[in-house]
């Protein structure tokens, strides 16, 4: 039983234009962004800037001290690239330190055995290398047009400013608000009296914003200095001292070995089309796997059916199955055993230029520690290990993550999408449905945006969007038993995707529907 109202209805308009496009799982970032193609940026120049923006609008998903991925379109070479930005184990962890508890299976993100006190998920302890900034850095230098600290002083100016508070906020900072409590640091930028969830109350106007002085302190010097301080510099200093403080082994050596990785994108035909997918250890490889299966198993029909979303679910489970059995960092070369809380925006720009860009913290708040220094929420990418010794993703030092991240951009007679999400394991899932609707059922962006999903991710069960016909849920229950269920603003049992798409010279964006703070937003928007 549900107490939610069966008569109400949530929808988001696309809009069109012949300028740039952004989608953000937060307005502000997405207008950040839009303001840099209006001044005759590239799409990589407004993804650097909606990276930073969007880490200080929504701390507690991403952030400079995270990781992640991106998959790019370059219009003049025709050609999709990968850039893999992912966090790694510190050289000096010690796998002794997480002993197992015990007591059954981890309660976050991942089906891995307990650890005593958490400490693979919560704490310094939980802290890997950060690779975003790298990341940026890497597509900045190889294909941006505008200066780097003219696309990173934004952000720098919404910290000094620092978030506003509203009821979302209040009610995403009320879900971890314990944990939060546990660190000083964090407790202070995000609690009241090192308590009470920072709110502006349910019916007042928004006024109250976190104080992200030190954070933005920590950008200008990033935007001034250069990412390499970050790795290399005071920034890096600061921030390992922090986290060794605390009992974490993230050092200055670890930080000035990070390198992001560019790559050509994993690529694979489906249904006439091609799509082009994240390398490394990312769902990229999931997905290349599930589209391949899904096309020899089923014709399309006229619209998405019991065939088409039970032969998704069939692809999801074997993939998943696989996936949390053989994918791991096992120090060999990419090859076939190798393919939240976290957010996601993709950019098109007046010129065709694409970027999807998903970036983590891993779980909401990440390691629920802020290093004091610099003001960053640091992530908790140790949690991405499996503790159990002895498997290709075994919790070990200097060793890359298994991400769940799925950035992908596909096309097909003559229209190109860039498209990704954010939720942990739902992610491969949901980037799994919007191609579905787009490539097999040339559905438009704003329709398959609307259209009800499915989630299989691991595991022999199905989440299903509670407005599926029967005879969809009856074609799943043959799969796996199905659970109905609705999509909601918060918790968000589906991923919550964001895309571009361009056709004929026409550019345009969508979030996920049920996203209070995602939106589109064109370029002449953010002049």
């Amino acid at each position: 039983m549900s107490n939610l109202s069966r008569t109400q209805s949530m929808r988001k308009h696309v809009i069109e234009t012949r300028g740039g496009v952004v989608a953000s799982q937060h307005r502000v970032a997405a207008e950040t962004g839009a303001a840099v193609l209006a001044a005759g940026g590239d799409a990589v120049d407004a993804a650097v800037a909606v990276s930073f923006a969007v880490g200080v609008l929504e701390p507690w998903m991403s952030g400079p001290a995270g990781g992640g991925a991106m998959v790019l379109w370059r219009e003049d070479e025709q050609k999709a690239h990968s850039i893999n930005f992912g966090m790694r184990s510190p050289a000096a962890l010690d796998p002794a330190d997480y002993p197992l508890s015990g007591a059954g299976k981890s309660n976050d993100l991942f089906p891995w055995p307990s650890v005593v006190e958490d400490r693979n998920v919560q704490g310094a302890t939980a802290i890997a290398v950060p690779g975003t900034v790298a990341g940026m850095e890497l597509a900045h230098a190889t294909w941006g047009r505008m200066g780097w600290k003219d696309l990173v002083m934004p952000a720098a100016d919404l910290a000094a400013e620092g978030m506003l508070v509203d009821w979302y906020a209040s009610l995403i900072i009320s879900s971890v608000a314990r944990e939060l409590a546990k660190d000083p640091d964090a407790a202070a930028m995000f609690l009241d009296d090192g308590i009470w969830p920072k709110s502006s109350g349910w019916t007042a106007v928004p006024n109250l914003r976190l104080d992200q002085t030190r954070l933005a302190g920590t950008l200008r010097r990033i935007a001034e200095a250069g990412a390499r301080d970050f790795y290399e510099g005071d920034i890096a200093a600061a921030m390992a001292a922090d986290v060794q403080a605390k009992g974490g082994s993230l050092s200055q050596a670890d930080l000035a070995a990070y390198r992001a990785v560019l790559a050509p994108a994993l690529e694979t035909s489906y249904r006439g089309g091609t799509v082009h997918a994240a390398r490394g250890l990312t769902a990229g490889a999931n997905l290349v796997e599930c589209l391949a299966m899904m096309e020899a198993a089923f014709t399309p029909s006229s619209a998405p059916d019991g065939t088409s979303y039970s032969e998704m679910a069939r692809a999801l489970s074997a993939s998943y199955e696989r996936r949390l059995r053989e994918m791991g960092d096992t120090g060999e070369a990419e090859g076939s055993g190798t393919p939240s809380c976290t957010t996601h925006f993709s950019v098109v720009d007046r010129h065709g230029n694409m970027c999807a860009v998903t970036q983590t913290l891993l779980a909401v708040f990440g390691s629920r520690v802020v290093s004091p220094s610099t003001g960053l929420l640091m992530n908790n990418g140790i949690m991405w290990f499996d503790p159990e010794p002895g498997k290709p993703n075994s919790l070990a030092p200097n060793k890359a993550c298994l991400m769940n991240v799925c950035p992908a951009i596909g096309e097909k007679d003559g229209r190109r999408f860039a498209i990704g999400a954010s939720g942990g394991r739902k992610i491969l899932p949901a980037v799994l449905n919007l191609t579905s609707f787009l490539m097999d059922f040339d559905m438009s962006l704003e329709g398959a945006f609307h259209q009800p999903r499915i989630d299989n991710s691991g595991g022999e069960a199905i989440l299903a969007d509670e407005t599926l016909p029967q005879s969809v849920v009856s074609a799943l229950s043959a799969v796996h038993p199905v659970t109905a269920t609705r999509r909601t603003v918060f918790p968000y049992a589906f991923a919550c995707p964001a895309g571009v798409l361009r056709q004929d010279g026409i550019n345009m964006g969508c979030t996920e529907i049920m996203s209070p703070w995602g939106d589109a937003v064109p370029e002449t928007e953010g002049a």
